[in-house]
């Protein structure tokens, strides 16, 4: 990694160290509750395209507070699937505290996308929700994903992604997300530089045609792709091939 990605990393776990005791808070009222319909979809679809009914285990990577941990704890229940071990992966600090406390069962590793302290091939799945955006060696990331998942294995992401086509409904997107969150997040949180970053690093993202064919380069086969209100938030379902 380039001196200038490696600052620009820390900065952000800094950043998140820095939110994390009001992020949930914030997350629920600047979506209005809206992603956790898209968070519980995400594992629905996921365990129908895996087929199991025994998981041994899930790994949540930029697992944050945990939010999609117990989604994924959630909805097995709902849909008869045994996990046997659930494993957050996260380089903050301070969002992982926050995790262990909400969720003490699950297991923890302080770590980046790319440097997953797991041994090949030992996951089923790899979810990553709103996170991918935060990794500066995106590319690595997916091949180290791939190494960890079994094969057939999936990865699951969900994030807010750049579209090139802006119609009338994605263009009251973009003022919403400009104009209206940075404010919200940064009332909430007391730090408006946060919540400013999450529509730049949008903006500067990759488009979902652009993320698709990095998957399929990492080893990956695309299963699912598809979008939620007025496009603001995409859910990727991949196969490890």
């Amino acid at each position: 990694m380039s001196k200038a990605k490696e600052q620009k990393q820390e900065k952000i776990v800094s950043m998140f160290d820095d939110i994390a005791p009001t992020y949930d808070t914030a997350n629920r009222v600047m979506s209005m509750g809206v992603d956790i319909s898209w968070r519980k979809k995400a594992c629905d679809l996921a365990f129908e395209y895996y087929g199991h009914t025994e998981i041994d285990k899930i790994v949540d990577v930029a697992c944050g507070t945990g939010d999609m941990m117990g989604y994924w704890k959630k909805q097995s229940q709902k849909a008869s699937v045994e996990i046997k071990e659930l494993v957050g992966v996260d380089p903050s600090n301070g969002m992982v505290d926050v995790a262990r406390k909400k969720f003490p069962d699950f297991n923890y590793h302080i770590s980046k996308a790319t440097e997953i302290p797991l041994e090949d091939s030992c996951a089923d799945i790899i979810s990553i929700t709103y996170g991918i955006r935060n990794v500066m060696e995106r590319q690595e990331a997916f091949y180290e994903f791939n190494r960890v998942l079994k094969k057939d294995g999936l990865v699951v992401i969900l994030e807010f992604m750049k579209d090139e086509n802006k119609n009338l409904l994605k263009k009251m997107r973009d003022v919403y997300m400009h104009k209206i969150l940075p404010y919200v997040g940064g009332a909430i949180s007391k730090n408006l530089e946060a919540y400013t970053y999450l529509p730049d690093s949008i903006e500067n993202f990759v488009t979902i045609q652009g993320m698709q064919k990095e998957l399929e380069i990492a080893g990956f086969e695309m299963l699912h792709t598809q979008s939620f209100s007025m496009d603001i938030s995409t859910l990727m379902i991949a196969r490890k091939k």
